[in-house]
């Protein structure tokens, strides 16, 4: 059975063996500094890790390790990132921890009094900086800036500057990315970008040099409510620029990859969804529904979407909208029981994720704590199909190498490949 053979049977609820994703997407990572540690367990060559996602910091898995680990997936990634310059060519940096990784070509950044890492759109240091790692962070967080929204005189255009025409360099980019992927044995995932509507994490524009209008998170949070007709403006252009680019990338890939990243707009914190089912419905459904429905009338992809925390109520939400993968699956979160999860949507979407516990057991058990852990989920998740393997969200730094080893291999040992 081939690893696209493997993630079809579980894509469309068949049962087999658990594939594995560890780095195919912005949220199903693996940190720079745990790639590292994974190719000395293995005794891999040393080697500059190149960065694949910088504002997370998560690290490229080069073939050799995903034969290692077992993984069964690779990423198909637009070159755009959040810091307005695209991930391509390479420079080492040393890291404040230490690690000399590979960044993109134009990353720029300077060092302030208080040690902080400071990023500039674009590279350009005449600006404010967009992203800030603080001293002893490991990622990056974004910098809000623009604080011109006045909610008595709106200007909805302020905040479409961020939805722009994919250029043909990153066309070529996915195109030449996806020659690449195809030479390889892994499923492919596509991570396009452009359909991410009301993902917070871009509500800051850090990829805009001067950006204008609602940019802090926690006024576009009471924007939700008090400026509903402002949003709907900002998600129907969004979806439209979005659905044209997705357009012209399908012209380019076809059907050559099997799932497609569309959001990680999150709903939920840890103990309750962040927005009503009627919001939810009367805010994101419309153009949720818009994007599923033209990829499943356009193309074979699985659609994908991100969604941390307590979401039950949500799910039968998300799953009319039209999402056939759920990531990532935060049972630890309140009412995310995974027997209930599975038991009562397990049919209608494939958990992606859900694995294990990244803020506890992983980073903090034992690996026998991890290995039992991980076969109590895929037990769960794996009945009749549905569920690709995957950690509750990315792996973060200072996670030893050794329970990571650990995970992966509980997993094989339940496919019975151990």
């Amino acid at each position: 059975m081939t690893k696209s053979e493997k993630l079809e049977l579980a894509l469309n609820h068949r049962s087999g063996p658990v594939p594995i994703d560890l780095g195919g997407t912005s949220t199903t990572g693996v940190h720079v500094s745990v790639v590292e540690k994974l190719r000395e367990y293995y005794g891999l060559e040393r080697k500059p890790i190149r960065v694949q996602e910088p504002g997370q910091m998560l690290g490229t898995i080069d073939d050799d390790l995903k034969e290692a680990l077992g993984i069964d997936t690779t990423s198909v990634w637009s070159p755009n990132t959040n810091m307005g310059i695209p991930n391509i060519g390479e420079k080492e940096w040393r890291t404040p921890w230490g690690q000399v990784v590979l960044m993109p070509e134009n990353f720029t950044y300077t060092t302030d009094k208080q040690g902080r890492i400071l990023v500039y759109p674009g590279g350009d240091t005449t600006c404010e900086p967009s992203l800030m790692m603080p001293q002893n962070f490991y990622s990056f967080d974004a910098i809000v800036r623009g604080h011109n929204f006045d909610e008595d005189n709106p200007h909805v255009e302020d905040n479409l500057e961020d939805f722009k025409e994919i250029t043909p360099e990153a066309l070529d980019c996915i195109k030449e990315r996806l020659e690449a992927a195809k030479k390889t044995p892994y499923a492919r995932i596509g991570s396009f970008g452009g359909t991410a509507v009301g993902d917070v994490a871009h509500v800051p524009g850090s990829a805009l040099k001067h950006p204008k209008g609602l940019r802090d998170i926690s006024e576009w949070y009471v924007a939700l409510i008090n400026s509903p007709d402002y949003i709907h403006q900002i998600f129907e252009y969004s979806t439209d620029v979005g659905l044209k680019n997705l357009e012209k990338v399908k012209n380019i890939v076809g059907n050559d990859v099997q799932v497609a990243y569309i959001c990680g707009a999150d709903f939920g914190t840890q103990i309750a969804p962040l927005c009503s089912k009627e919001l939810f419905r009367e805010l994101y459904m419309p153009y949720y529904k818009k994007i599923n429905n033209w990829i499943h009338e356009n193309t074979t992809w699985k659609t994908f979407k991100h969604c941390c925390g307590s979401i039950y109520p949500l799910i039968p939400e998300l799953i009319e909208a039209g999402f056939d993968i759920l990531n990532p699956v935060q049972w630890t979160a309140k009412n995310m029981d995974p027997k209930a999860l599975k038991k009562e949507f397990g049919q209608n979407i494939v958990f992606w994720g859900g694995g294990v516990n990244t803020q506890k057991t992983l980073p903090f058990g034992t690996p026998e704590e991890v290995r039992k852990e991980v076969l109590e989920m895929c037990e769960i998740f794996s009945q009749n199909g549905g569920f690709v393997f995957n950690t509750i969200h990315n792996i973060q730094a200072l996670t030893p190498a050794e329970n990571v080893v650990a995970l992966v291999n509980a997993v094989k040992e339940f496919n019975g490949e151990a």
